[in-house]
C-alpha cells in the first residue's frame, strides 16, 4: 500500500509520499531553488507541497506561472484536486478574461495560476501588485531568458514582495551553460536540485521505457529528388566561394553556423557598402530555403515538401517578395526538382513503418494510448489523415493556437477537449507538434513515436517523458539512413549528457559561493513623475517594461494613432529596424500611419530602434529616400535608438520636457474620422498656437461655439480663464487677418 503525504493543506490520500520529492521540496522551502526532474517524476507534486507549506506558515498569496493556456488549466485543476483550499480561491487566468474582471479576481484569490504575459501586462497596468505574494512557481523555467515575461515578473517579485520565495521547475534547462546561468541569475536561484531516473531515491518509482531506433532506407525516387535539390545548393555554395569573403566549409556547415555567417555578412554590407556582401546575404537566404526543402524530403516526406514548395512559389510571385524567393523560383535546377516532387507518387517509408507500429500496438493492446510527434504542422495533418484510415485507430491532431493564412490554429478549448477525449479513450492516437512536448498530464500513454529525430536535448527529454509514467512505456524513433535524421539523434544524446555534466558543475559552484544577492538590490530607478499613454500592442515590447521599471506612470489601451502619447501635441510612432524596412516594402501602411499621426498631433515623432539600418536586402538609396520623404514632406523628425532601453529613456526625456518644462498636459486625440462633434470642436480650437486642450475647453464653455470665439472681442476673450492679453491678441489676429499665399 502506498504511503501518502499528511499535511493540513493537502487532501488525504491525494499525493503519494516519495522520498526524493520530500527532499527536493525541503530545499525549495529554504532557498530559491531550480528543480530539474525528467517529465513524469512529479515536478508539479513538488510545487504543490511547497505551496501548501508556504501558505500554512506564511500569510499571503501564491502565483503559479506556466507558458501555455492548456498548462495553466491543467495546473489549476491539479491544485484544486489536491489542496485543502476552496476551489474558487484557486483561479486560472488567460488573456481572454477582460482586464477589469481579472483585477476583481485577484482580490479574492489565494492561488493565481496564469500565463506570464497576463501577469506582466497587469503589473504594468497597475491591476496587480506582488506585495502580498509570498511564493511564485515558474513552470518550464528554462524559458526565463532574454525578454521573456518570467524575467520581468521575478524582478518585480523581489522588489515588491515582503517575503519572496521562488521555485523554478523544468525537465531540461538545456546544455548551453551560459543559458543555464542566465536562468539562475534571472530567477535569483540559490540552490539547484537535480534528479534523474537513475538516482537511487528515484529508481523505485520509475517504470522502464523500451527505446527502439528504427531506420528506413530512402527510396531511389526520393533520393533522385533530393539529389536535384542538393545540386541547386552546390551551385550556390560555389557562388559564395567565388565571392571570397570568408573561409568556411559551407557544404558541411550547420544551419546555425550559416545563420551566423549571414548575420555577419549583413553587418559588413551595412558598414562597407560592398555589393559582394549584399550578394552573399541573398545567396545565403536562398541556401536556407533550399536546405529546408532537403530536410523535408529526408525527414518528413513528399506531402510536407509539396506544401512548402507551394508556399515558396506563392511568396516568389507575390508583391514585395524577397530577392531570394524570386531567384529560386527562376532557377532551372530547382524547378526541375520541384517538378519531379509533384510528379512523384512514392510515400516516405517512415509512413508505412508508422502505420505498422501503431496498428500493431492497438492490435496487441486495444486500450493503448499513443502519441506521435512531428516537427511540422503539414506533417501532423498528413499523418492524422493517414492514420485515421487504419482500422481501430481513433485519431486527432494536436497543434498550437497560432494561425497562418492557410492553417487555422487550435484554440485552448479545443486543446483541452482533445486531451480529455484522449484520456477517456474517445481518441487513442494523438499526432502532436511541439505544443504537446511541454507538461501534458497524460499518465496512461503506452507508446510515443518520434516521426523524426530532434537535435534539441530539451525536446527529446520532454517527448520521452510522455510515456512510462504509470506503467512500462515504449518509445520508437524513426530515422532515415544517411540523412540529418541520424545527425539530429546523436546530437540530442550528446547535448543531454553535456547538460547534466554542466548542471552538476553549476550546482557545485552555487554551493561554494555566498547566496545570490536578491534582485531587489539591483539598480533602482527614480520616478520622473510623468504620465505616458502606450498602445496595448506595445505591452510585449521591452520599452514598456523599461518605462515601468523607471517608475513612469503608464496607461495602456488601444490608441487611434501612434504607439506613445506624451503630451497634448507630441505623439510617437516606434518602429524596430526590421519593422521600418518591412513598412517600406508596404509603403501604403507606413505613410498612412504617419499621415494620420501628422493630421492628429501637432508634433509627431518617429523613433527607429535597432542597429544596422542598411543590413536588409533593400537598397540604401531607397531607405535614405524614405527618410528624406518622412522628414521633409511629412515634417516628422526621426530619432534613432540602439535598443528598447534607449527608446524608453528617449520617450521619458521627451515626456519630461513636455510635461515638466513646457507644462503641457497629456491628451489623447482621436483620428479625425473617429472624433465626436465635441471632440472635433475641442481639436479645432486647441490647434490654435499656444492653446492647449484645457484652454480650448475654457473657450468653448465660456463662448459656447467656435463662431462666437472667432467674433469675440479682446475684452471678451480676456474674461475666459487662462486667457491673457497676448493670447487674446493672437486669436483676434488669426481670426481677422486676410489669407495671403
Amino acid at each position: 500500500m502506498p504511503e501518502y503525504i499528511s499535511h493540513p493543506l493537502i487532501k488525504e490520500k491525494t499525493i503519494e509520499r516519495r522520498s526524493y520529492q520530500i527532499s527536493v521540496a525541503a530545499t525549495a522551502l529554504m532557498h530559491n531553488t531550480l528543480v530539474i526532474l525528467p517529465t513524469g517524476l512529479g515536478k508539479t507534486v513538488v510545487a504543490a507541497f511547497v505551496i501548501a507549506s508556504r501558505l500554512h506558515n506564511t500569510e499571503g498569496k501564491v502565483l503559479f506561472l506556466a507558458p501555455t493556456k492548456p498548462l495553466v488549466e491543467q495546473h489549476a485543476e491539479f491544485l484544486r484536486r489536491v489542496l485543502n483550499i476552496e476551489p474558487e480561491k484557486i483561479i486560472s487566468l488567460s488573456g481572454e478574461i477582460l482586464p477589469e474582471k481579472r483585477a476583481e479576481m485577484y482580490e479574492d484569490a489565494i492561488i493565481v495560476v496564469s500565463t506570464p504575459q497576463v501577469i506582466e501586462n497587469d503589473i504594468i497596468a497597475g491591476r496587480i501588485s506582488l506585495e502580498s505574494f509570498i511564493h511564485i512557481t515558474f513552470d518550464e523555467a528554462h524559458r526565463a531568458v532574454g525578454n521573456y515575461a518570467y524575467v520581468f515578473i521575478a524582478k518585480k517579485f523581489f522588489e515588491q514582495s515582503k517575503s519572496p520565495l521562488i521555485l523554478a521547475i523544468t525537465a531540461s534547462p538545456g546544455s548551453d551553460v551560459e543559458r543555464i546561468r542566465e536562468v539562475a541569475q534571472n530567477l535569483g536561484i540559490e540552490e539547484i536540485e537535480i534528479r534523474t531516473e537513475f538516482d537511487r531515491d528515484v529508481k523505485p518509482y520509475v517504470h522502464e521505457k523500451d527505446i527502439e531506433w528504427i531506420k528506413v532506407e530512402m527510396p531511389a525516387e526520393l533520393g533522385e529528388i533530393r539529389k536535384k535539390f542538393l545540386d541547386a545548393l552546390r551551385m550556390r555554395y560555389e557562388r559564395l566561394k567565388k565571392l571570397d569573403l570568408i573561409s568556411i566549409d559551407f557544404e558541411n556547415a550547420s544551419k546555425k553556423e550559416l545563420l551566423a555567417v549571414q548575420e555577419m555578412m549583413q553587418s559588413e554590407a551595412a558598414e562597407t557598402r560592398d555589393s559582394r556582401y549584399y550578394d552573399a546575404v541573398s545567396i545565403l537566404a536562398e541556401i536556407m530555403k533550399i536546405l529546408h526543402a532537403v530536410e523535408l524530403i529526408e525527414t518528413q516526406g513528399l506531402e510536407a515538401l509539396k506544401h512548402y514548395l507551394k508556399r515558396l512559389m506563392t511568396e516568389a510571385h507575390s508583391r514585395g517578395s524577397s530577392k531570394a524567393s524570386k531567384k529560386i523560383a527562376g532557377d532551372v535546377t530547382f524547378r526541375d526538382a520541384m517538378l519531379k516532387t509533384f510528379e512523384c507518387k512514392i510515400d516516405h517509408p517512415k509512413l508505412k513503418k508508422l502505420r505498422e507500429i501503431v496498428r500493431n500496438e492497438i492490435y496487441s493492446n486495444p486500450d493503448s494510448r499513443i502519441i506521435v510527434f512531428a516537427n511540422y504542422r503539414d506533417t501532423a495533418e498528413m499523418l492524422s489523415n493517414e492514420l485515421a484510415q487504419v482500422e481501430g485507430l481513433k485519431v486527432s491532431k494536436f497543434i498550437g493556437q497560432a494561425s497562418r493564412v492557410d492553417d487555422k490554429g487550435m484554440q485552448q478549448k479545443e486543446q483541452v477537449e482533445i486531451l480529455n477525449k484522449f484520456r477517456s479513450g474517445e481518441f487513442n492516437v494523438i499526432v502532436s507538434t511541439s505544443v504537446g512536448e511541454e507538461g501534458l498530464d497524460i499518465p496512461a500513454t503506452d507508446l510515443v513515436v518520434f516521426y523524426e529525430a530532434v537535435p534539441s536535448e530539451i525536446r527529446a527529454i520532454q517527448r520521452r517523458g510522455r510515456t512510462g509514467r504509470a506503467k512500462r512505456g515504449r518509445i520508437v524513433v524513426l530515422m532515415t539512413k544517411g540523412t540529418r535524421d541520424e545527425g539530429y539523434y546523436y546530437s540530442s544524446i550528446r547535448k543531454e549528457r553535456m547538460m547534466y555534466s554542466r548542471l552538476y558543475e553549476l550546482r557545485d559552484s552555487l554551493l561554494n559561493r555566498t547566496k545570490v544577492q536578491k534582485q531587489k538590490n539591483l539598480e533602482e530607478f527614480h520616478s520622473p513623475s510623468v504620465l505616458i499613454y502606450a498602445d496595448s500592442r506595445e505591452a510585449k515590447s521591452g520599452v514598456v517594461k523599461k518605462l515601468f521599471n523607471m517608475g513612469v506612470g503608464i496607461k495602456t489601451g488601444n490608441l487611434d494613432v501612434a504607439d506613445y502619447i506624451v503630451s497634448d501635441r507630441v505623439a510617437i510612432e516606434r518602429k524596430t529596424v526590421n519593422d521600418f524596412i518591412d513598412s517600406l516594402i508596404k509603403k501604403e501602411k507606413l505613410f498612412n500611419q504617419l499621415f494620420r499621426m501628422r493630421r492628429t498631433y501637432q508634433k509627431p515623432i518617429l523613433i527607429v530602434e535597432g542597429d544596422s539600418l542598411y543590413k536588409r536586402a533593400v537598397h540604401p538609396s531607397a531607405i535614405r529616400g524614405a527618410i528624406a520623404a518622412i522628414t521633409i514632406d511629412f515634417g516628422i523628425p526621426i530619432l534613432f535608438t540602439s535598443n528598447s532601453d534607449e527608446t524608453a529613456e528617449m520617450i521619458v526625456s521627451i515626456a519630461t520636457r513636455e510635461q515638466k518644462i513646457k507644462q503641457r498636459e497629456v491628451s489623447l486625440h482621436s483620428d479625425k474620422s473617429k472624433r465626436s462633434l465635441r471632440e472635433e470642436q475641442e481639436y479645432i480650437v486647441a490647434s490654435i498656437s499656444s492653446i492647449g486642450p484645457v484652454i480650448a475647453k475654457n473657450l468653448l464653455e465660456s463662448l459656447n461655439t467656435i463662431e462666437k470665439i472667432a467674433t469675440a472681442s479682446e475684452e471678451e476673450l480676456i474674461k475666459v480663464p487662462k486667457i491673457g492679453k497676448k493670447t487674446a491678441e493672437r486669436i483676434r489676429k488669426l481670426m481677422t487677418s486676410p489669407y495671403n499665399r
